[in-house]
């Protein structure tokens, strides 16, 4: 069973700031920063499919994911340091054993030898050697798209010439890499509309905060929650025995489902059911603004998937060839037998998420009427729940 204790550790990369040693515009979080990483390795991954070569995607998830933890247990070893340890050997073999060491006993209670994986995931170089490259490229993307920010505000600081040019040879490293070279070709062009910009464009939805309205700590962005509610769903469908395919749409429609916020902005819950019609409008809207901001800036032959990741996004539905179907709720069988979509987890896994950030900033003493009456309402839907045939209530009892 997911514990309490893991999904502890997932939501932390939230408080775990970025850069705090340099002048920022804004706040950088770990949350944020996997986030984008795990969207820059999607799209290399697409991409070096569109070029024939097969990607394992179950890999690059578990991958992913399995970086993602490490980095949060080893959060306080500055960048430079942990780099430097990870590149010796036996240095890196003794920091690896004592970080499953910490991930053991939280990967340990999930099915299907998720932690015996992550540890061969580490202590060998062999194991998914081309995942590993395209995560870390895509890692290094999403730093020199955060550091060309820090950068600006930078210039007296010892030293900033030097991580800059790490930074940047770490990118030029990865360049034979077909999406990393047209990424950085789109960077250098004027008014490209390619991938670079479709990068750029998801990174802006580290700006937008959760919960606007209310102050909370900590605070979190649209981009973090979209990591947390991808890994929380992809959790729950390897729990359930999932079907690979179920598992990579749950992951990555976890990951995209907010997308069309970044031209929208969060709308909150109470003002899209102020109006009776305005939540569908808003769809609409939604819907609009990707067809003519989001879709031309990546190939035409990710349209329909992309599309699938954010329309209905709440809704179980089926690929097939006549386009996306919405379905009930039918039994496991039948979710795994084809390409399966399970919306209503992602929703369950949206609404924890929400009832996560709320929890914790009450904790911690940010009582406002909002926080509760947020936190009230989602108990009320999900308390004792099954969604899909996976008991979500527990994992909102954690956290009440």
């Amino acid at each position: 069973m997911i514990s309490r204790s893991l999904i502890e550790l997932i939501f932390s990369s939230s408080s775990i700031e970025r850069w705090n040693d340099h002048p920022r515009p804004v706040q950088f979080t770990e949350m944020a920063k996997q986030a984008h990483k795990f969207i820059i390795a999607y799209v290399i991954g697409r991409h070096e499919e569109d070029q024939g070569i097969q990607v394992n995607w179950q890999n690059l998830i578990e991958g992913s994911v399995f970086e993602f933890l490490h980095r949060v247990v080893v959060t306080d070893i500055k960048p430079p340091i942990f780099h430097r340890l990870m590149s010796d050997d036996v240095q890196r073999n003794q920091l690896n054993r004592w970080v499953m060491g910490k991930l053991r006993p939280l990967l340990d209670p999930l099915p299907g030898g998720l932690s015996a994986r992550c540890e061969t995931y580490f202590s060998s170089d062999e194991a998914c050697s081309r995942e590993k490259r395209y995560l870390k490229a895509a890692h290094y993307l999403a730093t020199k798209w955060e550091f060309d920010f820090i950068y600006l505000w930078s210039s007296p600081i010892y030293r900033i010439e030097r991580t800059k040019e790490e930074i940047y040879r770490q990118v030029m490293d990865h360049k034979d890499i077909k999406a990393v070279s047209e990424i950085l070709s789109d960077e250098s062009a004027t008014g490209s509309n390619g991938l670079a910009d479709f990068i750029s464009l998801v990174g802006q939805l580290r700006f937008q905060k959760r919960w606007a309205q209310t102050p909370r700590i900590p605070q979190t962005s649209v981009l973090g929650h979209l990591l947390l509610v991808a890994i929380l769903s992809w959790l729950v469908l390897c729990e359930l025995g999932g079907s690979d395919r179920r598992r990579y749409n749950a992951f990555y429609g976890g990951l995209f489902h907010d997308l069309p916020e970044v031209l929208t902005r969060d709308i909150v819950s109470p003002v899209k059911r102020s109006v009776e019609g305005l939540d569908q409008m808003i769809k609409d809207l939604e819907m609009e603004a990707i067809s003519q901001e989001v879709l031309p800036l990546i190939p035409t032959s990710w349209y329909e998937e992309i599309l699938s990741f954010v329309k209905d996004e709440f809704e179980n539905r089926v690929r097939s060839d006549g386009g996306v179907s919405i379905i009930g709720e039918p039994n496991q069988e039948d979710l795994n037998r084809g390409d399966v979509i399970d919306g209503k987890i992602v929703e369950a896994c949206d609404k924890l998420a929400a009832f996560i950030e709320a929890s914790e900033s009450i904790r911690i003493g940010i009582k406002s009427a909002e926080l509760f009456d947020g936190k009230r309402n989602i108990y009320e839907k999900y308390s004792n729940k099954t969604v899909n045939g996976y008991p979500v209530g527990i994992l909102f009892d954690y956290f009440r």
